[in-house]
């Protein structure tokens, strides 16, 4: 659905472990040869369960097969259930697969608990939730670059103001991108206001890619998130944060 539900019944923008762009190229790298986005409005918001299988699900996209969640619900006030609609599929000879719900260390696994292990900065965590590190993708863009006056240059990163940003803090990440000319390049990333240097009103994301140099404004970078280094901090001087960012990235090499 475009917008998300929770984003229509609320009114705001709510930010996304997976914007639409990233989940596209998800499905396509898992072999999805189709993908229909329905327009999330009142109108289908008001549709029964029944209505919602009958109408949407055999009439006009003609489904013989349906995979959903042990937890699946849908329809007006969300009242389907899952073996509602493999009770309402099944005579017009459309089968429902129930996955089971996927639980790590006796936890269920959910978005939810995948938001929290992020805002906390526990990486490992929301890996295991996701079954893959945690991406940003973006555009480089110009900065202030003071991380070049102190000998650490940086990509800076704009990526989608409705993508969900783990805590700030330093972070060990891996960067992948067409024009690195290597497969994956190890780096040192910041998330935060830069509160050492007057600070910011918007967060940024800065990115130090370890043993590699080179122009890379308006080129598009993926940043895979491994650990979780330190939380972001002021320092006393630029000395001192120019010390600490060489220890966080020797950090990242270990």
């Amino acid at each position: 659905f475009d917008p998300h539900p929770r984003e229509f019944f609320s009114g705001q923008r709510r930010p996304l472990l997976t914007p639409l762009d990233e989940k596209v190229q998800q499905l396509e790298a898992f072999g999805i040869e189709q993908l229909v986005l329905l327009p999330f409005t009142q109108e289908l918001a008001r549709l029964s369960p029944r209505a919602f299988v009958e109408d949407i699900l055999i009439a006009q996209l003609g489904a013989q097969r349906v995979a959903v969640g042990a937890d699946f619900c849908f329809g007006r006030d969300r009242a389907g259930t899952a073996e509602a609609l493999q009770a309402i599929a099944s005579p017009h000879g459309c089968e429902v697969l129930i996955t089971p719900l996927h639980c790590h260390d006796s936890e269920r696994v959910s978005s939810s608990a995948i938001r929290h292990a992020l805002a906390e900065g526990n990486i490992a965590t929301a890996t295991e939730g996701l079954g893959r590190p945690y991406a940003l993708q973006g555009v480089v863009v110009q900065g202030q670059q003071l991380g070049r006056t102190l000998g650490f240059p940086t990509a800076n990163l704009q990526v989608p103001d409705h993508k969900l940003l783990a805590c700030h803090g330093v972070y060990r990440v891996e960067v992948v991108g067409d024009c690195l000319g290597k497969p994956r390049v190890i780096g040192v990333m910041n998330i935060g206001r830069r509160p050492t240097v007057g600070g910011e009103l918007q967060r940024t994301i800065e990115v130090h890619l370890l043993d590699w140099a080179g122009d890379l404004y308006g080129q598009k970078l993926t940043v895979y998130l491994d650990k979780f280094l330190r939380p972001e901090q002021k320092f006393p001087s630029l000395d001192a944060l120019k010390a600490q960012i060489a220890a966080d990235c020797q950090g990242a090499r270990v």
